[in-house]
């Protein structure tokens, strides 16, 4: 059974969300990790970056697969996590800590997050799978 924190919101295309304030912080759920098997590489986004809410703008590689990861949230791309150069595996180890992808500044007014899934909607999601 995947690892499911209940204080996220998910996207269908398998990226957790945080959001504090108008900071959503983005990486790949344990589901996602674990398909992947291991990561062995990770493609950041550009700093300064402006993305739309399901947009790629990321990669992340692993010994399956290469697979792109979505922006879940419109905004600007405010950091990205530059620990991932040196140890990719993070997003494995710990996918919603030390494995953070990137973070967006919010689009000031949008309507962020409310077409995200809770975490019920998420685990009904890959239990489908």
């Amino acid at each position: 059974m995947a690892n499911i924190p209940s204080d996220l919101k998910y996207a269908d295309s398998h990226e957790w969300v945080r959001i504090v304030n108008d900071i959503a912080t983005v990486g790949i759920t344990d589901h996602a990790q674990h398909e992947l098997t291991e990561v062995v590489f990770v493609e950041l986004p550009e700093v300064k970056q402006p993305v739309a809410a399901q947009e790629s703008c990321a990669v992340v590689e692993s010994v399956k697969t290469a697979s792109e990861i979505y922006s879940p949230v419109s905004g600007e791309i405010i950091a990205v996590n530059k620990e991932l150069d040196g140890d990719p595996g993070l997003v494995n180890t710990d996918p919603y800590g030390k494995g953070w992808i990137f973070q967006v500044k919010l689009t000031p007014g949008g309507h962020e997050g409310d077409d995200l899934l809770d975490p019920d909607e998420y685990e009904a999601l890959i239990a489908g799978h």
